[in-house]
């Protein structure tokens, strides 16, 4: 099982210089991907928990790509519906290439309904813009005398019925994002399920989960996956191997943007996760 980290490609203590001692911190620890998310319009719905500056992922991980060698990059998630598939295709295969083949693309629907009215989509339609845009991006990366031969494994994001059913349709994995480990053992029945009744193989399991390192045990039905002590989140990892997930994102964002002032509690605590799993640093 892979595990990878979810970075802060946003937030007052973010610049250049901190995303790159996060791309180092995550490549240096072992770490097999490293991941950013999506915004275009920093509306106040997405300024309350992801504020300015917000750095682009292509962007971002472009320029990331220069400064890492080994470390996958990926997007959990690129909001389908903000930008043309063809300009998806375009940018993602482009990475790729650039970055020697390491190019994860996650994708989901969107949230943010001031930033969709920001950007003139409709909102109320973003399930199935996300649809076609999928649909669109696969056909571009057909003509692989253009975009190249390498199938970028896509990430489909939703913890809903909908999302389920849109990762079988579309993706190579399921990308849920901070739930517990009984509701992952659910959901992944029910992709089993979804798989089944729309006669397509099962996506792998590719779960962003918390990460948050407390000294005494947390207790309670509602406790996330990769929250508790050390003990408790490396059970979760156990758990969520045995249940057959492919990777693991681990999330140490808890949604105060205060936090971006201070990287060095996150990268302490994924430095102790690695130190527990043994992961290699070569």
């Amino acid at each position: 099982m892979k595990i990878g980290v979810n970075i802060l490609n946003f937030g007052p203590g973010t610049d250049p210089g901190v995303l790159r001692d996060w791309a180092r911190t995550v490549e240096g620890l072992g770490y097999d991907l490293l991941m950013v998310s999506d915004h275009i319009a920093v509306t106040p719905d997405v300024a309350e928990r992801y504020p300015a500056p917000f750095y682009e992922p292509f962007t971002t991980l472009s320029w990331l790509a220069g400064l890492t060698t080994r470390v996958r990059l990926g997007t959990t998630v690129l909001i389908a519906p903000y930008r043309h598939p063809l300009l998806t295709a375009r940018m993602a295969a482009n990475l790729d290439r650039l970055s020697g083949g390491r190019l994860v693309l996650g994708v989901g629907v969107g949230w943010a309904r001031q930033e969709f009215a920001a950007l003139g989509i409709p909102f109320e339609r973003r399930g199935r813009l996300t649809d076609e845009h999928l649909r669109g991006v696969r056909e571009a990366w057909a003509n692989t005398a253009d975009y190249g031969d390498r199938r970028i494994p896509v990430w489909v994001g939703g913890n809903s019925d909908a999302g389920v059913r849109r990762a079988v349709r579309h993706g190579d994995a399921w990308h849920p994002l901070r739930c517990t480990v009984p509701w992952l053992r659910e959901g992944a029945e029910r992709l089993k399920a979804a798989a089944d009744e729309q006669r397509l193989p099962v996506p792998a399991l590719a779960p962003r989960i918390a990460l948050r390192i407390t000294a005494a045990p947390v207790t309670g039905a509602d406790r996330l996956a990769g929250e508790g002590t050390i003990d408790q989140i490396l059970d979760d990892l156990d758990q969520l191997r045995l249940l057959g997930a492919e990777s693991v994102v681990l999330d140490p964002y808890a949604g105060d943007p205060s936090e971006t002032l201070h990287p060095e509690k996150a990268w302490r605590a994924l430095a102790a996760v690695a130190a527990h799993l043994s992961l290699s640093h070569d």
